[in-house]
């Protein structure tokens, strides 16, 4: 039974990822207690292979309705294959209508995804491993009701 379950995960997986052919790294990082706090400082590695292309690197953020901002700074650290940063940059994110509090993002209840363009139409000129470190830059340490972070990379014009 455990083996045609297992089966039946790793068939599943194959299928949804055939579905998106243009995703070259996607993960997400989940807060414990549902708080980003200012120590924490996610890291995502992702390999690239052609460095013909271009790139979209996309943040993922998903919050409460109980998070108490409407944006999210974030800062990105991008270092390339022999450790040495390629980019660095504060981004701000919009989560909430400013002027009325609506949540923008995907969402039932009270927890929305969110899916923000960061770093668009990006040239990787060398083949190899590259980090993409975040760090929150708001003006509390904690940020309650931040429940996850990640990083989506996927080529240019193949959705």
């Amino acid at each position: 039974m455990r083996k045609i379950l297992a089966l039946s995960s790793a068939l599943l997986l194959l299928v949804l990822t055939a579905c998106d052919p243009g995703r070259v790294f996607e993960q997400n990082t989940d807060f414990p207690n549902y708080s980003w706090d200012v120590q924490q400082k996610p890291s995502f590695t992702f390999a690239i292979a052609d460095t013909a292309a271009r790139y979209n690197v996309y943040f993922n953020v998903r919050n409460a309705a109980d998070y108490g901002f409407y944006n999210l700074y974030v800062k990105h650290t991008l270092t390339g294959p022999g450790g040495r940063v390629k980019s660095s940059l504060l981004h701000q994110m919009i989560l909430l209508d400013p002027k009325t509090g609506e949540p923008r993002g995907t969402g039932t209840g009270d927890i929305f995804d969110h899916q923000l363009l960061a770093l668009p139409n990006q040239h990787f000129a060398q083949a190899g491993n590259y980090t993409l470190t975040l760090e929150q830059y708001m003006r509390q340490d904690q940020l309650p009701g931040l429940m996850a972070i990640g990083v989506r990379v996927e080529k240019v014009g193949e959705k």
